[in-house]
């Protein structure tokens, strides 16, 4: 297909080859030395993004509560601000801001941890209630088992090799466990803390600073928008997020109260924490609750009801609630959602999956403002990595 059969509007919108140049040799020399420039660039950015993830993960010690800590301290800064706009001194009102959060953290921890443990211990003294309630669901899957091994032992004329109790060794106990990690617990902990407050207390220094730095005021504008774009957008997802959460799991411990399951404040404080990991935490926060009402009731009906419950208002809060509460502002594509907490996940497990996107939004919104580099252009239409595409110029010498 020609030029001339494409529409006026293609016609428009397709790159066209700038006039020729008088000095054509010295256009093609410069051409060619942005294109040797974006190739390094590429190369060299390839072979970062190759090697970056492979540094979190083995230096996960050091940048994980880093990352976590600027993470919280970013989601804070809303709160600093409006404490400093009370004419509060920084540090002090660093000082409250990470009170503040401790003190939302540490309830929520005595809320889950506290019953959770008493929910662990009673574990082996309710293996014996548990087989009894899942009776019927063992025997359906023992006679298709028989049914399967009579077919395969028709079928091969051998004998069928029962399965053996294999031996499995003990865990050691939580308190050796606690012994042995509670030393670089404690300096994550206080590492943490410590970026937090000052990354907190040397905020508004930091980015007057930062915006003062630029050298045209074009420039110190555009940076001021991206670190308010940056807050903004961070802090209002995870507040957004934490609100939501919060209020779901304060509705399936309601409910799991009127069932009388017991501790349902621990079960509710599950969901709203696990809520947090797309996709995989509410199909976690369902199997332990299937597991809760297996220890807490005798029948397979009522065992299931608490999973069922959480469902069914997860499925409203991930299709109702939460698209009308965030909108479309901070709207993410699904698959980055789930690259990114695959991605997260690898690298620093749990944790990282409760980062996923925070951290995905942080990024998005930098690269909107930094522009993302036409890679597509550069390798099939001679471009060099920017957003507008031209041809490479002629040799007018050539002849």
């Amino acid at each position: 297909m020609s030029l001339d059969d494409l529409p006026v509007q293609e016609k428009q919108d397709r790159p066209t080859a700038p006039p020729p140049a008088r000095h054509g040799s010295a256009n093609r020399e410069t051409w060619e030395h942005n294109r040797l420039v974006a190739s390094i660039a590429l190369f060299g950015g390839g072979g970062l993004l190759l090697a970056l993830p492979f540094a979190l993960r083995a230096g996960a010690e050091f940048f994980l509560p880093l990352t976590a800590s600027l993470v919280v301290a970013i989601c804070l800064v809303p709160l600093l601000e409006w404490l400093e706009r009370r004419r509060i001194p920084s540090p002090l009102a660093a000082l409250i801001a990470l009170v503040s959060f401790l003190f939302v953290a540490n309830t929520a921890l005595v809320l889950i941890v506290v019953p959770a443990t008493d929910w662990i211990a009673q574990l082996p003294e309710r293996i014996s209630q548990i087989k009894t309630t899942l009776a019927p669901v063992i025997d359906l899957y023992t006679q298709a088992q028989r049914f399967i091994d009579g077919l395969l032992r028709i079928v091969t004329e051998t004998r069928s090799i029962g399965n053996e109790a294999g031996d499995f060794a003990r865990p050691g106990s939580i308190l050796q466990m606690l012994t042995t990690s509670a030393p670089s617990v404690v300096i994550h902990v206080v590492f943490g803390l410590l970026v937090i407050f000052f990354f907190l207390s040397g905020w508004t220094r930091l980015r007057r600073r930062t915006i003062r730095g630029r050298g045209s005021f074009t420039g110190a504008l555009t940076i001021a928008r991206v670190i308010q774009n940056v807050v903004d957008a961070t802090s209002r997802y995870v507040l957004t997020i934490t609100c939501i959460n919060i209020l779901l799991g304060l509705t399936v411990a309601i409910c799991l109260a009127i069932l009388g399951m017991p501790t349902p404040f621990m079960w509710g404080g599950f969901v709203a924490l696990l809520n947090f990991i797309p996709y995989f935490g509410p199909i976690v926060a369902a199997i332990l609750l299937g597991l809760g009402g297996l220890m807490s009731f005798d029948t397979m009906g009522w065992a299931l009801l608490p999973s069922i419950i959480m469902i069914c208002f997860h499925l409203v809060e991930a299709n109702v609630v939460t698209p009308l509460v965030l909108g479309e502002r901070l709207k993410m594509s699904p698959l980055l959602i789930l690259v990114s907490l695959s991605f997260w996940t690898w690298v620093w497990g749990t944790s990282g999956a409760l980062l996923a996107v925070p951290l995905l939004i942080i990024i998005q919104t930098v690269l909107a403002a930094a522009g993302k580099p036409d890679i597509a252009g550069f390798l099939f239409e001679a471009g060099t990595l920017t957003s507008t595409l031209h041809d490479p110029p002629e040799d007018n010498d050539a002849s």
